[in-house]
């Protein structure tokens, strides 16, 4: 853990410094839209709506991108993904192929190809599964590999596969300094961004949504999209609004520069592993998250348990001190009082060690050219997750005005482009670039089963 320098003070933090975006000072009076949370759901649908001539405000309570969408593993991947999903992820590939020139600016974006390798039969028949169901009828580049395909592919490992599944198509880019790029291209277009700047809650007028209140001020404004990560169910329940949502902590680290013949994006055994742009690796547990129990676990327990129990080898539950530190945070505020959001501007978990030592000492064990490499950098960051694993996408029903997009459990940075302009879709009435319908908050009323294939 270090000390990281930002405008507005010192944080803790025990991930990668991501690029501070130097922030608007003077609150406008109104807008034409107001977007909670400066994530890459928040950001890019910003972009969007400020590209179809909308002058669109981000607040955010931290800085831009300093949770989850800073922290993730920076994979931008159609494979292995929810059949619900694979049309919208299709969408965002596109957009981040056209990202760098878009926002004239370095997003890490490079379409790499990912490898999914597999050391068992069984492993092996559930990636054939996955291809034969979900590939093959979407038509995707995906291809299923022998054992001398995965040694062509993944060159140097010590350990025969069984074979696996390989997608050209997919890519990965920066999480550190892709949404600071957006968030700057953002402002180039007169959009706004204000950070250290918590949203409390919306006003209403004729029964319809008339302005947003935060702690620097009012914004008045006719549409409020709420995109805000794992704090989404917060704050919509102060609205009113019920929001089925829980947090997984997921660990990674970046190692110093280094050659170890890796060209494409690889995850297998018990390891994921990516190139970076600075020369070095990403690496993380391909199967382990933590539930770090929270009162909010035991109420929505029946809600989440069908997920739970298809997972239950890839989530361990811990209980700690994240318990009693939300057991006391208010669930209910006033719009003149000090929120939740002021007094955790960054929500910072610790990287669980003994997770990523058996991702690294597999890894090494596997691929000698990963033997001694130096670990720079661990950090943690929070998942949102929803019951099936599926984001919602969507206008809430009962506040006209009033939207959502969260709930992306691990798969937002990919989808995020994707989901920036389905969000700006629904906001503005067009026609949309994909079925929106899987995407439905009002889904969670008869409660939509993860996939039996990908566990999604």
């Amino acid at each position: 853990m270090r000390l990281v320098v930002t405008r507005t003070g010192l944080y803790q933090a025990a991930m990668p410094v991501i690029d501070i975006v130097a922030a608007n000072e003077i609150l406008p009076e109104k807008a034409d839209a107001v977007i909670v949370g400066a994530g890459i759901i928040g950001v890019v649908t910003a972009l969007e709506l400020s590209e179809r001539g909308l002058f669109v405000v981000v607040v955010e309570k931290g800085e831009v991108a300093c949770e989850q969408s800073s922290r993730n593993w920076g994979w931008c991947r159609q494979m292995g993904r929810d059949p619900r999903e694979i049309p919208l992820i299709r969408v965002g590939l596109e957009k981040w192929r056209g990202m760098n020139a878009r926002v004239r600016a370095e997003t890490g974006f490079r379409q790499c190809g990912i490898l999914y390798m597999s050391e068992t039969d069984a492993e092996f028949a559930d990636r054939e599964k996955w291809y034969l169901e979900i590939a093959v009828p979407h038509k995707l580049n995906t291809r299923l590999l022998s054992t001398k395909d995965v040694a062509q592919l993944a060159p140097g490992s010590l350990k025969t596969w069984r074979g696996g599944l390989f997608t050209a198509e997919d890519g990965r880019a920066e999480p550190f300094i892709a949404v600071p790029a957006m968030a700057r291209a953002l402002q180039a277009r007169g959009g706004m961004v204000f950070t250290s700047c918590a949203a409390r809650g919306i006003e209403m007028s004729a029964g319809r949504v008339s302005a947003l209140v935060t702690e620097k001020g009012t914004i008045r404004t006719d549409t409020v999209l709420v995109a805000g990560g794992y704090w989404s169910r917060r704050f919509l329940g102060n609205a009113g609004v019920k929001f089925p949502q829980l947090g997984v902590v997921n660990s990674a680290m970046r190692t110093s520069q280094r050659d170890a013949g890796f060209k494409h994006t690889v995850s297998g055994g018990n390891y994921t592993v990516r190139h970076r742009l600075d020369g070095g690796y990403t690496i993380t547990h391909n199967h382990l998250s933590v539930a770090e129990l929270t009162p909010s676990h035991f109420r929505q327990f029946m809600t989440f348990r069908p997920l739970l129990q298809l997972d239950r080898k890839g989530i361990k539950v811990k209980l700690g001190t994240r318990y009693f530190k939300e057991m006391i945070m208010r669930k209910q505020w006033r719009l003149d009082e000090r929120s939740p959001f002021e007094r955790l501007r960054i929500l910072d978990p610790k990287p669980h060690a003994r997770i990523l030592n058996e991702a690294l000492v597999a890894l090494q064990r596997d691929f000698p050219a990963f033997q001694d490499i130096p670990v720079i950098e661990r950090w943690a960051g929070m998942i949102d997750a929803t019951p099936d694993a599926v984001p919602v996408i969507d206008a809430i029903a009962k506040i006209p005005g009033l939207f959502v997009a969260s709930g992306f459990s691990g798969h937002g940075f990919g989808l995020g482009p994707g989901a920036g302009k389905l969000m700006a879709e629904i906001i503005t009435g067009e026609k949309t670039c994909v079925d929106p319908a899987p995407f439905k908050h009002g889904r969670f009323g008869w409660f939509s089963k993860p996939h039996p294939t990908t566990g999604l």
